[in-house]
Order: structure tokens, then C-alpha cells, then sequence
């Protein structure tokens, strides 16, 4: 499955073994400045990316690699079906060019493919500009919620049906 916008990279893939540096890179880069204002390493730098790779939930756009998804099926039970975006990563040299835009299209896509009815997340509730995003592609916030070190919004997008 491909997306593309008029100034993002052409192609959104499944990830690579051989792109595991650029994952890590990329996420980095995208979350690093967030650390002083939310006093913790944000999770998805903390993340195995290898393993999520191997197993198939993380999906790269550019070359060389500008944007980074990691997406969990959440299939069980029905009732609760979901994609679950568990980390939307785009680098700062490609900030404003389409690129989140593309991968939160895709994202969506993705979980029509699937059966899927809603996409979740959750960000921190100190990275202010998510809470800006998420609503304008219209994501509802459902909750805040204390999660260890992490005080956490979680927003939805329920689909309409094909």
C-alpha cells in the first residue's frame, strides 16, 4: 500500500531489517527535544525497534528515511477492534513538507485494509502541538490517563464504514 501528497516522500512500506538505524534515527531525532519538557525519555525512543520491525508494525517513508509509523492490531476481543498508532515519528529536516500528513493518511488506509473500525493513540500531555494536530484530522480525545512516568491523552478516529 502507497500514499502519496504533493510535497511528501511517494512511498510508505513495511520496514526492513536494514532500515532498523534509520527507525531508531528518525524516532530520535522526532522525540528528542521533548525530554526536557516531559522530565522522562519519551516511550517510543525506549522502544525494541528490531523487534518491532520483525514483527511487522513498522512502516517507513523517503529515501533516505524521513517518517516512521508503528501500528498494532488490535483485533481481540471484536467489540474492541482497533489500529492502535503507537508512534508517528517524522524528522525535523522534513517538518511542514506533507510527511505526517501522508503517514496519518496511510495510517487510516491501513486500518480499512484491515476491517478495522477506529485508529487510537495517545500522546503526552506536555507535547502541546499533539493536541493541536490530532483533532484538525479528526481524532476525539477520550481520555487522560497516569501510566507509570507518563501522563497520557488518548484520542480515537472511528472510521465510516466502506
Amino acid at each position: 500500500m502507497t500514499s502519496t501528497t504533493p510535497d511528501a516522500p511517494a512511498e510508505i512500506r513495511p520496514a526492513t531489517a536494514a532500515d532498523v538505524p534509520a527507525v531508531r534515527a528518525v524516532t530520535d531525532a522526532a522525540y528528542r527535544h521533548y525530554i526536557a519538557r516531559i522530565g522522562v525519555v519519551p516511550a517510543p525512543m525506549e522502544a525494541d525497534h528490531a523487534a518491532d520491525v520483525a514483527a511487522g508494525r513498522v512502516y517507513v517513508t523517503g529515501d533516505p528515511v524521513v517518517g516512521v509509523l508503528v501500528l498494532v492490531p488490535r483485533t481481540a476481543p471484536r467489540a474492541d477492534a482497533h489500529l492502535l498508532l503507537e508512534s508517528i515519528a517524522v524528522h525535523p529536516d522534513a517538518a511542514g513538507k506533507g510527511v505526517g500528513r501522508a503517514l496519518l493518511a496511510f495510517v487510516e488506509a491501513h486500518a480499512r485494509a484491515l476491517g478495522l473500525p477506529e485508529v487510537r493513540l495517545y500522546t503526552n500531555a506536555l507535547m502541546w502541538e499533539n493536541q493541536k494536530i490530532y483533532p484538525r484530522y479528526g481524532y476525539d480525545l477520550v481520555e487522560r490517563r497516569v501510566e507509570g512516568p507518563y501522563d497520557r491523552l488518548h484520542y480515537r478516529k472511528r472510521l465510516p464504514a466502506s
